[in-house]
């Protein structure tokens, strides 16, 4: 046994190992060629004796393993650098591996070099703003902006309730590019957080006592809806791609990308009314609606709504997502195409999480350390092998 090992075992034992190291150990345990190992050392050693009072090698290994995996679970959800190690669950412990391949094991470099000739940053703050003039402004982090009805510090756009001098909805568009993001409060108080891709249409101020609308035209939006009570009774729609979303007051996710044949609305609190070419149906709290576009058939089915909602919050969540899924998301937020020389690869599964401030060669470093074989980033394109 390394004196690396030793050390993690007794900062185990001492409740003093951070995740990465109750990973590293867990991992080493796991292994059964350090099985023998590992239980002469339970044997023999004296800070065992608080995790088991009779010795029995196999229900001790199988203590020590229980015990790893649940501080591992608190210092999970509960270490404030936890989303530092996301990407290790997902592309390490999350692996569903069954990629199918012809290629020899024997003529594969273990360790080639990955070839990198652009530098790919993660996605920021930034948007486009078109006023009911036409006129084009630029929003970004760092930039202020302010209009009559607006005001931006660029992270995100405010408009204030000015109904009693409007008779005519002047529209808004927000549009946010591959590689953006951005947080836009509407007039009514609602908030809505728009993902990398997206575009919404909206008034600049609600009419007094009339329906509020806006449309998704295309992307992924988060709605955090004030209720009709504070708004005179005034119901809130949101349109999308042959949709219709009516609520009360409540908050809810739409994915409806124009590269997507499907739109999956989720309802994570509150209750909505989803119509769908002139049929109503409900949506309840945890349920996802799934629209496909291409047979324009409707299914409902239970999600975990924080793995879907969980991109406004810094972090990409996937669960059990094909690894073609997954690039797709990437690919909007670091701005660049992806290349599956190997199509094998499109199949593998993830669970887990990335986050969303690691740079993309982070990512592909531990692909390339469990799945993949090599990588090539050139001309904004990362090409998979």
């Amino acid at each position: 046994m390394s004196k690396k090992i030793e050390k993690l075992i007794v900062k185990f034992l001492q409740k003093e190992a951070s995740f990465d190291e109750l990973h590293q150990l867990e991992l080493w345990i796991s292994n059964p060629e350090n099985e023998t190992v590992f239980l002469e050392y339970i044997k023999t050693n004296a800070l065992i004796n608080n995790v088991v009072t009779h010795y029995d090698k196999h229900k001790a290994k199988q203590k020590i393993l229980t015990r790893i995996r649940a501080e591992k679970k608190s210092a999970f959800f509960y270490h404030k650098s936890w989303v530092k190690y996301a990407a290790i669950l997902v592309l390490a412990l999350g692996l569903t591996y069954f990629l199918k391949t012809t290629m020899s094991e024997s003529h594969r470099d273990p360790n080639p070099p990955a070839i990198v000739q652009d530098k790919i940053v993660p996605g920021t703050d930034k948007a486009t703003l078109t006023l009911e003039s036409g006129e084009i402004i630029a929003l970004e982090k760092g930039k202020a902006f302010q209009s009559q009805n607006s005001k931006s510090d660029g992270k995100r756009i405010i408009y204030q309730n000015d109904s009693s001098n409007s008779t005519v909805l002047a529209y808004n568009f927000l549009t946010i590019p591959r590689g953006g993001q951005f947080h836009i409060i509407l007039s009514d108080g609602t908030q809505v957080w728009l993902n990398s891709e997206s575009q919404l249409k909206y008034p600049v101020t609600f009419m007094e006592g009339q329906t509020r609308e806006v449309e998704l035209v295309y992307g992924e939006a988060y709605f955090d809806v004030t209720p009709s009570s504070e708004n005179e009774g005034a119901r809130f729609k949101v349109f999308n791609k042959s949709q219709e979303v009516e609520v009360l007051g409540t908050e809810f996710n739409i994915k409806a990308y124009d590269d997507e044949t499907h739109v999956y609305t989720t309802l994570v609190e509150g209750k909505v009314a989803i119509a769908v070419n002139g049929e109503k149906q409900d949506l309840l709290p945890h349920e996802q609606c799934n629209f496909d576009l291409v047979n324009e058939k409707v299914s409902i089915e239970k999600v975990d709504v924080n793995t879907v909602v969980s991109w406004k919050d810094g972090i990409f969540s996937f669960k059990s997502k094909p690894l073609r899924d997954i690039m797709k998301v990437i690919s909007r937020w670091y701005d660049v195409d992806v290349v599956f020389e190997n199509k094998d690869l499109e199949v593998l599964k993830f669970k887990g999480a990335l986050d969303k401030s690691q740079s993309i060669e982070e990512i592909l470093a531990i692909m390339k350390s469990t799945t993949i074989n090599n990588y090539e980033i050139k001309n904004k394109t990362i090409t998979l092998k």
